[in-house]
């Protein structure tokens, strides 16, 4: 990987590589960018060959099976944040997307060397309401997903209904300082160079705080914003991930973000956002081609799908 690019993107990615390969095109077409890929284990002997080949793509060798709800999201954010720093290399901002994002607006380099000192992360401090998310040990059984009305998904909702009422059946019993406040949002994140070091040396001197985590419903949408947020970069959090997402109307769907398509073109232009998710390919290619074609990381170049 060449020392003189600017911005890493660490990708968490699980199918169509056909589609991550047009994702990592635009990240990589102008020479401003390196792309480091982890490859869910349950798929990456079937995808690992497919990655574009390329001195500024690093697919990890090492991978993490990826569970939704659970730690294993948050093993992989740091297994990517880990690779990145060990690459030696010299980067203004780590970007943390998915396979299944793509660029949506030109300039997000320019929009980035203008913002060298902000954090780009949805965020909002925690309810007391929330707070059984952290405070209750969590069983592994219930750190899955439920799309419908399955007894587990209600099991949890009865579980945070009692932590609600006092009664917690399932404590944490780690130790949490009183003077740290939680904080929840999207997992995706854009953040300085600086920043990225700065986690990995927090956790490397502070093994409780891992700890604390490591049984917590939905870890990921709270583990790097609790620790940001209560740390001397908070005045530069902007509460924005810029990205773009079509949220679901029913039990199954609305806590989940929605396959975009070419219906969805003038929302996701008009949402001023640099990103949008999820795209599939199996549901609509045409959308990916159009973005994949139009948009890249450092270009200033404008095009309107409005138009087209």
């Amino acid at each position: 990987m060449f020392t003189s690019l600017r911005t890493a993107f660490i990708i968490q990615i699980h199918k169509n590589p056909e589609q991550v390969n047009k994702f990592i095109t635009q990240l990589i077409a102008e020479g401003q960018a390196d792309v480091f890929v982890h490859i869910d284990k349950k798929n990456y002997e079937k995808l690992h060959q497919d990655i574009f080949k390329s001195p500024n793509v690093r697919v990890l060798q090492y991978s993490i099976n990826c569970e939704w709800g659970d730690i294993s999201q948050v093993d992989t954010t740091i297994l990517l944040l880990r690779e990145v720093l060990a690459s030696k290399n010299k980067y203004d901002f780590v970007c943390l997307r998915s396979g299944q994002d793509l660029l949506v607006k030109d300039g997000f380099k320019d929009y980035l060397m203008n913002n060298k000192n902000k954090i780009f992360m949805n965020n909002r401090q925690m309810s007391d309401k929330d707070l059984g998310f952290m405070k209750i040990n969590w069983p592994k059984i219930t750190r899955k997903r439920y799309t419908t009305t399955h007894p587990i998904r209600i099991y949890r909702k009865l579980l945070l209904n009692f932590y609600s009422k006092g009664l917690n059946i399932y404590p944490n019993i780690n130790k949490w300082p009183k003077e740290l406040s939680f904080y929840k949002g999207s997992q995706w994140f854009t953040v300085p160079f600086e920043v990225a070091k700065y986690i990995i040396e927090f956790l490397n001197e502070n093994v409780w705080y891992y700890r604390f985590f490591e049984n917590s419903l939905v870890p990921d949408e709270s583990f790097f914003h609790t620790l940001i947020m209560n740390s001397h970069f908070k005045s530069n959090v902007i509460n924005n991930n810029l990205m773009f997402l079509k949220w679901g109307e029913t039990l199954s769907g609305r806590n989940s973000p929605q396959d975009l398509t070419s219906e969805d073109l003038n929302k996701i232009v008009d949402s001023n956002q640099y990103f949008a998710r999820k795209f599939d390919e199996d549901i609509d290619n045409s959308v990916i081609d159009y973005f994949a074609n139009n948009v890249n990381f450092g270009s200033g170049k404008k095009s309107d799908p409005k138009k087209n």
